[in-house]
């Protein structure tokens, strides 16, 4: 069984989440606190000291189905492996905020100059077909937008390695269209139409994305002025 840690940063539905994975996951391990989604993954590989690694996301709901039992071949222990997940604003299914399984060494000598982590780590990539969890990322208005105007900056820059740009453009135009009637999701589709705005913009700068306190501003911006 590989180890899995449970990475948060100020999420509201953290704490919940965690005890959800620790009743049924005894083994599970968490990183809290720690600033930068990069950084955050390679304390979660320090802790670790099996070969690939299991990574949840605060956010995420695991489901009853999901077992944390997939084993790798040995050909495929420098992928990088990512569950789908369900989006409760527009429900869309694919890996945005699903469980990763990683490389535990290559986790650790990531390039950490790539805005998207999940890409940064490996060359070699494989969507899971099964659903892992529900990313209940609308858990109040920052929260949403947050989540929604990373999300739609990486989709309409298409800097993130292995997109494909019909599907891209369907999940742009659903992050930025369904949801106003499902909990903040005003505020995700507000989130989602601001991140196209900034990805397709010439000034755009993918990293900042990463900036929590620049995130902040910029929902300030879009929201309260």
């Amino acid at each position: 069984m590989y180890d899995i840690v449970f990475i948060s940063y100020n999420e509201p539905n953290a704490y919940a989440n965690w005890e959800l994975v620790k009743y049924r996951f005894p083994r599970a391990k968490r990183v809290d606190g720690v600033k930068g989604i990069h950084q955050a993954h390679i304390a979660a590989a320090k802790k670790c000291f099996t070969k690939m690694f299991w990574v949840v996301d605060a956010d995420a709901k695991i489901l009853d189905s999901f077992k944390f039992d997939h084993r790798v071949d040995e050909y495929d222990l420098e992928t990088v492996h990512v569950w789908r997940s369900r989006n409760p604003v527009n429900d869309l299914l694919y890996g945005y905020g699903g469980v990763k399984l990683l490389p535990r060494k290559l986790t650790l000598n990531m390039d950490t100059t790539k805005p998207d982590m999940t890409t940064s780590i490996s060359k070699y990539f494989k969507a899971m077909p099964d659903t892992s969890n529900v990313t209940a990322f609308n858990t109040n208005e920052f929260e949403a937008w947050k989540g929604a105007f990373r999300e739609c900056t990486k989709l309409a820059s298409k800097t993130i390695d292995r997109q494909n740009e019909d599907e891209t453009n369907e999940r742009l135009r659903i992050w930025t269209t369904v949801g106003q009637d499902r909990p903040f999701g005003e505020y995700a589709i507000k989130g989602a139409i601001a991140g196209r705005e900034y990805g397709l913009s010439s000034g755009v700068d993918i990293r900042l994305i990463n900036d929590f306190d620049w995130l902040y501003e910029q929902f300030s911006k879009h929201t309260m002025g």
